[in-house]
């Protein structure tokens, strides 16, 4: 069996490194890498000829051209879920933050430190009125985006006696059915924001999602309400924010992406891109990316994948090779296939395929080699993206 070369972009947590086992070689300084694993540096996948697969360690692709890597036949996966514990562990202490005015109150204390001792206990009584808030309890929350994060924020928000509006324009099953029953979902995203207290932001970074939330969007939330974003700063129109916070429409706007207008601003609170910064986020992340590219690079099967079906098959104990088809989804690719593998009289032991509506991935197992006519013929095709052996000793 081959020894992959892994090239290891950003800090990635070491108890998911150290899962590679000695048939893969890690360096930060491979130049001819067959996998990449990042966290949020930009990639260019076609600074890398041999590149088979990139693994991101957290749920954005945004940094890597991943409609070009479709295109070369390149494998991205991302994490979901391993971060969302770290995200929500933010979004609601911020939210009591903000609404509990407990920043106020920091700084009123820290300016206590140079009064007379005798003297702070009088003070404290006497402006603390000053810092009065609000509690989230009974209050309207609601969650654009039900993917991990917004589905763990959901049932978050029911379990601190919040009422909860879900929206999701493409919700996947397996996430809906992890919302506590007493979440609203709802089918519009002005019915899900329209009487919410809060509105929190999930969704990813897309050409779809960019400056999704404008002006036209602030007008369907409730006047008064707070503005959370802890996914992608992009999706946000600045300007339309300030605008509405200027005004009043909005309360606040809380996020984890500071630029110079939105730190000055007395009703905006961000921290410092702090969403996924935990050691067990960390950990949670590389550990999942480090299975992922494993199982893509020793066996083909792709679990995760943000443009790839998922696909996974074990082979048994007789098959020697593996070849593994990456095409355009069109039909009669199967039989095409097929049908090259008969003609060379080579038996096929399995075949599995599956389609996401755009790319065509198969994984064809045989007892013996396969010739390289065989490859080389399927390769013909002008549908075909990438081929690949994978011999099993």
């Amino acid at each position: 069996m081959s020894v992959y070369k892994i090239k290891k972009i950003n800090n990635i947590a070491p108890e998911g490194l150290k899962l590679f086992s000695d048939k893969f070689e890690v360096s930060p300084d491979e130049q001819d890498p067959d996998g990449i694993i990042l966290r949020s540096s930009p990639l260019d996948v076609d600074d890398y000829s041999t590149l088979l697969g990139v693994a991101r360690a957290g749920a954005g692709t945004n940094n890597i051209n991943v409609d070009r890597a479709t295109e070369r036949g390149i494998c991205v996966f991302n994490t979901p879920g391993a971060n969302a514990n770290a995200v929500v562990d933010l979004v609601f202490p911020m939210l009591g933050v903000w609404k509990r005015n407990i920043y106020l109150g920091v700084d009123f204390c820290k300016s206590l430190a140079t009064m007379d001792p005798d003297k702070v206990n009088g003070e404290v009584e006497a402006r603390k009125a000053a810092f009065k808030g609000e509690e989230i309890s009974g209050k309207t929350l609601g969650v654009v985006g039900l993917g991990q994060i917004g589905v763990r924020l959901a049932n978050g928000g029911i379990h601190r006696h919040m009422k909860v509006n879900g929206f999701d324009p493409a919700p996947a099953l397996s996430n809906i059915h992890q919302l506590s029953p007493e979440v609203r979902i709802c089918r519009s995203l002005g019915d899900a924001v329209g009487e919410a207290d809060m509105v929190s932001l999930h969704l990813p970074l897309t050409d779809q999602t960019r400056n999704i939330v404008n002006s036209d969007f602030i007008d369907r939330m409730k006047k008064g309400s707070v503005l959370v974003n802890y996914s992608r700063g992009p999706i946000v129109d600045e300007e339309a924010v300030i605008t509405a916070l200027e005004s009043g429409y909005l309360e606040a706007y809380l996020c984890d992406f500071p630029t110079p207008a939105l730190v000055r601003h007395k009703k905006v609170l961000t921290t410092p891109h702090l969403g996924a910064s935990t050691s067990e986020s960390e950990e949670n992340c590389a550990t999942m990316a480090v299975k992922e590219m494993s199982n893509y690079l020793k066996y083909g099967n792709v679990a995760h994948s943000v443009n790839f079906p998922n696909i996974e098959s074990t082979p048994s104990d007789t098959v020697q090779s593996r070849l593994i088809v990456i095409n355009r989804d069109v039909p009669g690719m199967i039989a095409l296939i097929s049908n090259i593998f008969g003609d060379q009289n080579v038996n096929i032991a399995s075949y599995l395929n599956q389609s996401n509506g755009k790319v065509g991935y198969n994984i064809i197992d045989v007892e013996n080699d396969i010739p390289a006519v065989v490859i080389e013929t399927i390769e013909k095709n002008q549908d075909v993206i990438r081929t690949r052996k994978i011999s099993f000793v």
